[in-house]
């Protein structure tokens, strides 16, 4: 993750630099009309992913084969129907409604083509991406994922020295890595696990199951999808690309604060999956609590010296700092810190398989950002209402989750009201104050920004061990601690 953090950051730097605020706009807009469309792939991809966890919780090596087969099959389709869809409606929007700088027209047709069609690349090679998840083989993800980030960072080289329109390279190059990596992601779920066989038949019983989680879950994906990409669309109408330039650069650092937490949630997910499959719901609750808790402790050491020192960091990262990129990075590492809290939950939700319910209640809560931010824009309001709006709406759904969720797995909510989101909100406090007291009293510089780094890591490290663990946990810790450093296995959480 760390290796990954240091390219990424390097990467997007380089890749800002040389396309310029207004290609580096485009590319986040056009993308943007791609991933308005992700929400039924994303939906099914969770289906996907979710039932065949729970085949290999079950031991069932007949039904994983079938869940793959059809999966395959359902992703091609897929696929194809949504290529076809994204065509038509993303060229005319594209033609029409689109706000482009002058004689960048034919540049954001082709990063659109290439979007497409890395779009449908990743949705064929959704079912293998779920079988290592599944298998919990955290080791080749994690090496997929540094190569990822090494093309990643080839990619910047060769940006640099090809002499052609450097966003359409840029297009061409993203496509032309999505392509290696999906035929590895293939090639390598084939060779180790033995439900990777593919059938050319459909489970009727299983495509019913499916479709109705994902008709379901599909709820969900869309009030994101239009909380994200459709305000970025809104941001383009109001304000033009040079401020999605600076939603962008906001995005990305989301994506890298967020990464942290999310693959610790990688490796927990499957962990959830099984214990429900297994009906040990006591071990899915200890899951819960310690999962919230230390995947928001991760993302707080990120995120605190972040939120203090951001226009050092910002300047440091990308030497030119677009305008409102200070405010908008602030506001989504805040963002990232609410949703984290709620990651654990939502994946218990969808563990249960039953949607209905939850996501019918949480969809109408959260759906209502894109139309409060189109009336705080139309109010000519400024431009990061629309974080504040996220914000608070996705603030109060963190107690929706929990009072929906109780019911489906037994979760005793008080408890985790208190040992969960108090100590966290209580260690945010704690942990903030000698940071932000520090940036208070001194000039801005790199020193600075290196004392903070240190002094965060060490108050949330304190924060944690007093007040955000209970004493189970921190025992567990001291013990897993000292076997660690005596090489012998940690004991199961």
């Amino acid at each position: 993750m760390f290796f990954i953090l240091l390219i990424s950051l390097y990467t997007s730097r380089v890749i800002l630099n040389t396309l310029g605020v207004e290609d580096f706009g485009v590319y986040e807009v056009v993308g943007g009309v791609v991933a308005m469309f992700s929400i039924l792939s994303s939906s099914l991809s969770t289906a996907i992913s979710r039932f065949i966890t729970f085949s290999i919780g079950k031991n069932d090596l007949e039904e994983s084969t079938k869940i793959y087969s059809t999966s395959i099959i359902i992703q091609v389709l897929l696929a194809i129907i949504i290529g076809i869809l994204i065509e038509f409606i993303g060229v005319w929007y594209l033609y029409h409604k689109m706000n482009l700088p002058d004689g960048r027209l034919d540049a954001a047709f082709w990063v659109l083509q290439c979007s497409i069609a890395t779009f449908m690349l990743g949705l064929i090679s959704v079912p293998f991406d779920a079988e290592i998840v599944a298998h919990e083989d955290m080791k080749a993800y994690a090496y997929f994922s540094i190569l990822d980030a090494i093309l990643a960072l080839l990619i910047v080289f060769l940006l640099r020295v090809l002499p052609a329109d450097k966003l359409i390279v840029y297009a061409v190059l993203n496509l032309a890595v999505c392509v290696f990596m999906r035929s590895l992601y293939i090639i390598y779920c084939r060779r180790h696990y033995k439900e990777c066989r593919f059938v050319f038949s459909i489970d009727k019983r299983l495509l019913k199951e499916v479709g109705s989680f994902t008709g379901w879950h599909l709820l969900g994906e869309s009030a994101w999808i239009i909380n994200n990409q459709g305000v970025t669309l809104l941001v383009n109408s109001f304000f033009g690309v040079a401020m999605n330039t600076a939603r962008g650069i906001a995005s990305r650092m989301f994506g890298l604060v967020n990464k942290f937490s999310m693959n610790f949630m990688t490796a927990l997910s499957p962990q959830i999956t099984k214990t429900y499959a297994e009906g040990d719901l006591k071990a899915m609750h200890t899951l819960l609590f310690r999962g919230t808790k230390l995947s928001y402790y991760l993302m707080l050491f990120l995120a605190i010296p972040i939120l203090v020192e951001t226009p050092i960091i910002l300047q440091l990262w990308l030497k030119t700092v677009p305008d409102h990129s200070v405010v908008f990075t602030r506001l989504s590492v805040v963002s990232a810190l609410i949703i984290v809290l709620g990651t654990p939950l939502v994946k218990a939700q969808l563990a249960t398989g039953d949607l209905k319910k939850y996501q019918i209640v949480v969809s109408s809560c959260t759906i209502g950002v894109f139309p409060l931010t189109w009336i705080a824009y139309k109010c000519g309001l400024p431009a990061e209402y629309s974080y504040h709006i996220f914000n608070l709406v996705y603030f109060i759904v963190l107690f929706v989750r929990v009072a929906l969720v109780k019911d489906l797995i037994d979760l005793p909510w008080k408890k985790f009201l208190t040992d969960v989101y108090l100590r966290v909100f209580v260690v945010s406090a704690l942990a903030g104050i000698v940071p932000f007291l520090l940036s208070r009293f001194q000039p801005e510089s790199i020193w600075r920004l290196i004392e903070i780094t240190a002094v965060s890591a060490l108050s949330v490290c304190a924060s944690v061990y007093t007040i955000g663990l209970n004493a189970e946990e921190r025992s567990f810790v001291i013990t897993s601690l000292k076997r660690f450093l005596s090489k012998k296995p940690v004991p199961s959480a």
